[in-house]
């Protein structure tokens, strides 16, 4: 079984570049607090890396 990534947004993206809030959107975060699970593959650990200042990551089984 693959393990799963629970990435929190910890900060706004108001003021960020548009790649970066189009990369939140993408995990399914939409403001401050939201939390997602994803499986950990590598393009969620890009996606999580481009955004890495915003968002907060735990391993998860």
């Amino acid at each position: 079984m693959m393990a799963k990534l629970k990435v929190t947004q910890i900060k706004s993206s108001i003021g960020g570049k548009k790649y970066q809030r189009e990369t939140l959107r993408s995990l399914g975060l939409k403001r401050i607090g939201d939390t997602t699970v994803k499986e950990d593959r590598p393009e969620f650990r890009g996606m999580v890396d481009t955004v890495s200042h915003l968002v907060t990551v735990e391993e998860v089984d």
